[in-house]
């Protein structure tokens, strides 16, 4: 589907988006994306290759123990942060498709053009987003 970025909502005093200033935020976003996709296969092939040393290690002292497990917790985390930041792009691309980007999804007002473009994943406006960090 192809959008009109006219239709696209921009806080009051923003100029309308361009469809080069949508083209350079797609391109962000799937740049990102292509990124993340490889950080996550690296890390899963990273994770399988550490519990199979678990399975191996299994005589060692319990500081390295501790060590190992530490790092492979470490990992996971690592891991469910890029899966999240994944998400939220391919979020973002689909918004954009659907053109519905730019619209809070708490309020339905504008997210604001100049938030989008510092932070292309946002689904909140500036208030929704103070109010939930409050919470």
């Amino acid at each position: 589907m192809s959008i009109n970025v006219t239709d696209l909502l921009v806080r009051p005093g923003e100029d309308p988006w361009t469809d080069a200033e949508l083209k350079e935020v797609q391109a962000e976003l799937e740049s990102e994306a292509t990124s993340l996709h490889a950080d996550l296969a690296k890390a899963a092939s990273d994770i399988a290759e550490r519990l199979g040393d678990a399975v191996r290690d299994a005589g060692d002292d319990p500081a390295d123990a501790g060590t190992k497990a530490f790092e492979r917790e470490r990992e996971l985390a690592l891991t469910q942060n890029a899966q999240e930041l994944l998400d939220q792009g391919e979020r973002a691309l689909a918004r954009i498709d659907a053109g519905t980007y730019g619209v809070c999804e708490s309020c339905g007002k504008p997210i604001g053009k100049a938030r989008l473009l510092a932070f292309p994943r946002a689904t909140l406006c500036v208030q929704c987003k103070q109010r939930e960090e409050r919470r």
